[in-house]
């Protein structure tokens, strides 16, 4: 598939509707801001809207409503001859449709797939409309906040990652011979969504995707870095004290399952950064 890259000074017959063909058969991923921010709108708790309106924890959404003429469903949030319910609390990936945000060596650059411009296609009537720059458009969806979140989660999903190879690395268990837990982070870059939240299980899936943040909640930076301390003082206090071998390889796998299964909700390239992972930890004596 043909990748094409934009400058935010690109001019494009852009706009967003609450009705448009983007409602229909996406794979939305939501991170834990964004889920707060649906929350928010539809004046329901974090918790209340990941149980109705997500799967996977609450990595994406779910798009169980009404087909369109093609046999897609609609989200769930998408109410008939109105269009979406939640339109202000809306996540990025809705806000940059049908745009997509590439993220390389700390840099941002705005891509759509294929040789022809999306909308004209799906939505032909934006011919009719004015074109605007990508810079004016981003403005438009209000989309700054939402990249902020997603820029400081990127360093979250590290930060976790970090202590699965303290827990590989700093602890005796590469030294010992251990195999196995590189073979593990292997699969879990490669398994389903589905099952990337089986082995996480409900008590980390709960802190990761529905943190009980209470505090500079319209702040996205502040909101992540408060829910960085929340989850690694949760690693602390689960296994801050383990000793065995066995022990430090299923934390290991677990934290580095955790921090994959929050890059799927990124829309990160999962299976790369495991690849990444595992060659980083070898060349620091691990073994596979």
């Amino acid at each position: 598939m043909q990748i094409t890259k934009l400058t935010t000074n690109s001019v494009l017959p852009l706009t967003c509707s609450r009705s448009g063909t983007c409602c229909f058969g996406k794979d939305v991923m939501l991170n834990p801001w964004e889920l707060f921010c649906f929350s928010k709108e539809k004046k329901t708790t974090p918790k209340e809207f990941r149980d109705l309106h997500t799967k996977f924890g609450g990595i994406q959404l779910l798009f169980n409503g009404k087909q369109d003429k093609k046999g897609q469903h609609a989200c769930s949030l998408y109410l008939d001859n109105a269009g979406c319910s939640v339109h202000e609390g809306r996540p990025l990936a809705c806000r940059l449709y049908p745009l997509g945000r590439q993220v390389q060596f700390d840099k941002a650059a705005y891509i759509y797939e294929g040789k022809q411009f999306p909308c004209l296609k799906d939505c032909a009537e934006v011919l009719d409309l004015p074109k605007l720059s990508v810079g004016d458009y981003l403005k438009g969806q209000k989309a700054d906040k939402f990249e902020k979140a997603l820029d400081e989660y990127l360093i979250v999903m590290q930060n976790i990652a970090d202590i699965g190879f303290e827990l590989l690395l700093d602890t005796g268990l590469a030294v010992s011979g251990d195999t196995k837990t590189l073979a593990l982070w292997r699969e879990t870059g490669i398994e389903t969504h589905e099952l990337s939240a089986n082995r996480i299980g409900e008590e980390w899936l709960d802190c990761l995707m529905v943190p009980e943040i209470t505090i500079d909640t319209e702040n996205p930076i502040s909101f992540a870095k408060k829910h960085n301390e929340l989850l690694l003082q949760k690693a602390q206090e689960e296994f801050g004290a383990i000793q065995t071998l066995e022990e430090l390889h299923k934390a290991s796998v677990l934290l580095i399952a955790v921090a994959l299964h929050l890059s799927r909700g990124l829309g990160a390239d999962t299976k790369g950064i495991s690849e990444h992972w595992i060659e980083i930890a070898k060349s620091h004596g691990a073994k596979e």
